[in-house]
């Protein structure tokens, strides 16, 4: 995600701050000093912080751990002020791995919240503005604030976890996964307008809740087309859909000659070959047009690419590649010959669109010649 950085790797998954984090944290010391809290209750309230987003982090890392167990790895974490994405692999089909991939996250804020409460003694209301009151204590106000992250975070409002496990029981009902999806993210997307509707109509802005109603919204809508692009994949293999006629550059190839591929076609990654044939990373449109201002066309090519760890079968599914697809930092990733070990292909977001259009299109002329 642009704009966050490194923390720390944990178990094979790396942890990132964005940084609109850190204006959240710069905000929340400020608005203690204007309080009149002093340095002292400042740092307080900055460490308050920090203590609440270690708990969305473990949250976070309830679903790693659950999604590793099917065998589903997720490659980072980014802590956002409005709370934390996980980026897993691929989410999982089955509605009861999702069930519980979905649950385990809450389940954290659970254990957290009794681990805490039990030696500082549970909160007498349950209404927001009591459970996060300054009068409260420190430990008091964190596990407040697991038990608040386990009612809002179960709200069916899909992609949150609750929509999640809405998905996953109306998957279990219907059997298709497609219209599950496209049943929760239309509850979702509701749920989200009536939060912002509410706000409008009783003049009670909340510019978290606001922006937590904008991501539900575009997020459900957006993974609804993911499911349904998949689904349109059907039983299609990556030799369906994968670049067979494309240029290669030799490891010695500069900058001007990937130009003049570029204007030439519709091309727009390259891939690098050694002397063997391997390809040994992309040339990328978004490096080569920087690296041509800053060094000229004289710069050699090698220099600015992009490694490619993944690679793809040509009798591959089709729905698998485009995971591995979506996961790679990798615009193109490379066809292979499992007899051969030689590249026959490129596999693309765009040509994967196209080959799902085509295969779209021959589905209604067939629905069409059966109506009549």
């Amino acid at each position: 995600m642009r704009w966050s950085f490194h923390i720390c790797t944990i178990a094979g998954t790396e942890v990132r701050i964005h940084a609109t984090f850190l204006l959240l944290l710069a905000f929340v010391g400020w608005q203690a000093l204007g309080q009149g809290a002093g340095v002292p209750g400042m740092l307080e309230a900055m460490a308050l912080v920090c203590a609440m987003f270690s708990c969305v982090l473990l949250h976070e890392f309830g679903h790693v751990t659950a999604a590793r167990r099917y065998g589903i790895r997720t490659p980072d974490i980014t802590l956002l002020p409005i709370g934390g994405v996980a980026r897993l692999e691929r989410m999982p089909r089955h509605p009861i791995h999702e069930l519980v991939v979905a649950i385990c996250g809450p389940l954290v804020n659970v254990v957290i919240a009794i681990v805490i409460g039990t030696f500082v003694g549970w909160p007498k209301s349950f209404t927001p503005e009591v459970m996060l009151s300054d009068s409260l204590g420190f430990w008091q106000v964190l596990t407040n604030w697991n038990l608040l992250m386990v009612a809002f975070n179960l709200i069916p409002a899909f992609p949150m976890d609750g929509g999640r496990v809405l998905r996953a029981l109306l998957a279990m009902i219907v059997s298709d996964y497609a219209k599950a999806t496209r049943w929760a993210a239309t509850i979702g997307q509701t749920i989200a307008v009536l939060v912002v509707m509410n706000m409008v109509l009783s003049s009670r802005f909340q510019p978290m809740l606001v922006l937590i109603a904008f991501f539900v919204f575009f997020a459900a809508g957006q993974e609804a087309s993911v499911v349904e692009e998949e689904e349109a994949a059907g039983n299609m293999q990556v030799g369906d859909a994968m670049l067979t006629e494309f240029h290669t550059l030799p490891s010695n190839a500069v900058l001007r000659e990937a130009v003049e591929l570029l204007l030439a076609g519709t091309q727009h990654d390259f891939p690098v070959l050694d002397e063997d044939g391997t390809m040994m990373g992309v040339l990328t449109r978004r490096r080569l047009i920087p690296a041509l201002a800053d060094h000229g066309p004289g710069y050699p090519a090698q220099l600015i690419i992009e490694p490619c760890a993944e690679s793809v079968e040509p009798r591959m599914s089709l729905v698998q590649a485009m995971a591995k697809l979506k996961a790679s930092p990798c615009p193109a990733i490379p066809v292979i010959d499992p007899i051969t070990e030689k590249m026959v292909g490129l596999l693309t977001a765009e040509n994967v669109g196209e080959a799902l259009l085509v295969r779209s299109a021959l589905r209604q002329r067939m629905k069409a010649m059966s109506a009549s």
